[in-house]
Formats: C-alpha cells, structure tokens, sequence
C-alpha cells in the first residue's frame, strides 16, 4: 500500500479508541513526510535531534514534531524551539536541560515531555524504573521547572514474539503511568499519555491502553539503517 493508504488505515482502526498514531519518519526523506502530511497527518516522530531540526526548517510548521529517540543534553539546543514534545526523558538532569533550553527560546506554551520507563528484558534500551521516576518528581529541581510539561509515560517492549511478555511490559508500564498519576497528578488533566506500542506489536499496546503509537515501517516501509 501506499504512504497515504497506510495513514488511512491506522486512521480507522484507530478511530474508536483514545490512542493516536504517531508517524515515524526516521531516514526517510521529506518528500515521504509530506505524502503522510498531505494525506491529513500532523504528529511525526524522530530519533535524532539533528535531523528533526533539519526536517522542521524543510516542512509545514503546523506539524506536531516528537522526539522518540535517546537525547543526549548537548543535543536539546537543536530542537528546544519547535519541538512539540520529547517522549522520552530518562533522566533528571536531561529534563533541566530542556527546562533550560526552552527558557532561553522563551517558549510561551511549554515542551511536552514523557518519562521514558525501561520495560524491556534488554539492557541496550534506555529508561528509568518508576522508582527513579518518582524520585524525579519529587525533587527540588522538577518543582521550580515552568517551561516544561510532563504529560506521561514512554516504553519500548522486548523486540520478542512472546505475545505473554509483550503484555507483561504493556501492563507494566501502565500501572506505572497510574501510580504516577494517582500520586503526583491527580487532577491534572495533561498527565494523559502512555506511549507505547510500535509496527510489530501495536495491535497488543492498544489493547492494554495505550494512548499513543509510535509506528515506522508500518506507514513508511524499511527504513535505510546506513543513515
């Protein structure tokens, strides 16, 4: 199918749930970006800072940009004045950098951040457990940022089969995202998001409550790893 035909499809087995779709652009040029655009898309995502920056100054400036890749701090000054949200923070001194960055653009409408949340049985993925997440958000530090909003959780799964551990790690994260929400965002409607689920295991994330897909190959087809 398509670029366009595969928007359309997520778009409607996705019509009667909460979650959203969040198009994976990573390596793949702007002129593919544009096909997922014109076809109604607005939310994209993208693993390195560098080239966000570089597609954001080439596309419409209405898109809904994510970083969905690692951060490194020296890296947030690239994205800090467009970017929509950064799905995955994992660390506290990160979110200060981005807290900082966003200060110094004087951003009127904050960055959206997501606390990444290691699930998976692989040690080469990133995350925090949901103990280091509470910490953060107990600390002195987090309480006196005003230019940054944590609206959820992130996770990646185990690149498994196992349909048993993928739900394991969904449910996981879930209950992460609400004993965070139930200690430190009761009543606060912008912590919403659980942001899990990619092309080979969506159908299992939705299923266990995600709000949020984040899918590559699905929509755009391989992508070219020399890049």
């Amino acid at each position: 199918m398509s670029i366009k035909e595969n928007i359309l499809y997520f778009d409607e087995q996705l019509r009667q749930t909460p979650c959203r779709l969040v198009a994976v652009s990573k390596t793949h040029p702007v002129e593919s970006i544009l096909e997922a655009y014109h076809a109604g898309h607005r939310i994209f995502g993208e693993n390195k800072a560098q080239e966000l920056a570089d597609k954001y100054e080439q596309l419409p400036h209405d898109i809904n940009w994510h970083l969905i890749g690692h951060l490194q701090t020296n890296k947030v000054k690239y994205i800090a004045k467009f970017v929509d949200t950064i799905q995955s923070v994992d660390s506290l001194k990160l979110l200060v950098e981005i807290n900082k960055r966003a200060e110094m653009h004087g951003r009127t409408l904050p960055i959206n951040c997501m606390l990444q949340i290691s699930i998976a049985d692989e040690k080469t993925k990133y995350g925090m457990t949901c103990d280091e997440a509470e910490e953060l958000l107990r600390s002195e530090e987090y309480r006196q940022m005003k230019y940054i909003s944590i609206t959820g959780v992130m996770g990646i799964a185990t690149n498994t089969d196992n349909e048993q551990q993928l739900r394991a790690e969904f449910m996981q994260l879930r209950n992460c995202f609400t004993r965070l929400k139930e200690t430190y965002f009761i009543g606060s409607d912008y912590f919403k998001e659980i942001s899990m689920g990619m092309s080979s295991d969506w159908q299992l994330a939705v299923a266990e409550g995600s709000t949020m897909i984040r899918v590559g190959s699905g929509i755009f087809g391989a992508r070219d790893y020399s890049k």
